[in-house]
């Protein structure tokens, strides 16, 4: 019985891919669960796709023979059962300027939310969360683009290093040239203290030599020989009379 079903799934799935299959009820019941698994799948896909290629708002309900719900909105199935009432009340009494703007602004305020939530979607995506409402493609697709924005700031990063490198060997340049100048400014003077302190030397060498003279003049000057003080003994000798004794 399964061996029969398969083999039935395959004909209508190779008739289908030439064009070529009945449009009607499907009898066998594994078949028809089995189609209607895969084109209910489709027709989500295709929804999903239509609201994001073409920034649509689509709403799709569906009920399995078995009454079991299956529905897909990019905003809300019952917001957009709202809207399909309203349009086709509109449709019979047209709505004032006032009732239009409001639909207007109600339309856009709608698509704002739908950007927002996509953009929050795909932060969490870029984060590694919510990964589960992914399939094997969107996951590629998301892989390669992480792998390209990393590369951007892995590239970006590199370029701010090299510049900062070459800034600071730039500054050590600076540096270094600085280092030179005080060098030989300190050198400069240094040599410049030396020179003054030799002048300084020699002149109080020169100065204790004319001093030391003029001492030598002075002391010249006021000694009086001795032998000028003495008395001259011989001339007193000869002049003083000799004593007679009475």
């Amino acid at each position: 019985m399964e061996g029969g079903a398969s083999n039935e799934v395959a004909e209508s799935s190779k008739k289908i891919g030439r064009g070529k299959i009945e449009i009607k009820r499907i009898e066998n019941t594994t078949n028809r669960q089995v189609t209607f698994c895969k084109r209910r799948n489709g027709l989500l896909k295709k929804a999903y796709e239509l609201s994001v290629l073409c920034d649509a708002e689509v709403a799709l309900v569906i009920f399995s023979t078995r009454g079991r719900l299956y529905e897909y909105a990019n905003n809300s199935v019952r917001g957009t059962i709202e809207r399909y009432k309203k349009a086709c009340s509109d449709a019979v009494n047209p709505p004032s300027i006032t009732e239009a703007n409001t639909q207007y602004y109600q339309q856009e305020s709608s698509k704002l939310r739908r950007q927002i939530r996509d953009i929050q979607n795909l932060n969490r995506h870029i984060l590694g969360e919510s990964l589960g409402s992914l399939n094997f493609k969107e996951l590629k697709n998301l892989e390669g683009r992480l792998e390209k924005g990393i590369s951007r700031v892995r590239t970006k990063k590199h370029e701010m290093l090299v510049a900062e490198i070459e800034y600071m060997q730039k500054r050590e340049i600076e540096l270094q040239n600085d280092n030179m100048y005080l060098r030989s400014k300190i050198t400069e003077r240094a040599g410049l203290q030396q020179q003054e302190s030799s002048v300084m030397h020699q002149g109080t060498v020169y100065e204790s030599g004319v001093s030391s003279s003029h001492q030598s003049e002075q002391y010249n000057r006021n000694y009086i020989p001795v032998n000028l003080l003495e008395p001259n003994q011989n001339s007193t000798d000869q002049e003083q009379p000799p004593l007679q004794l009475v």
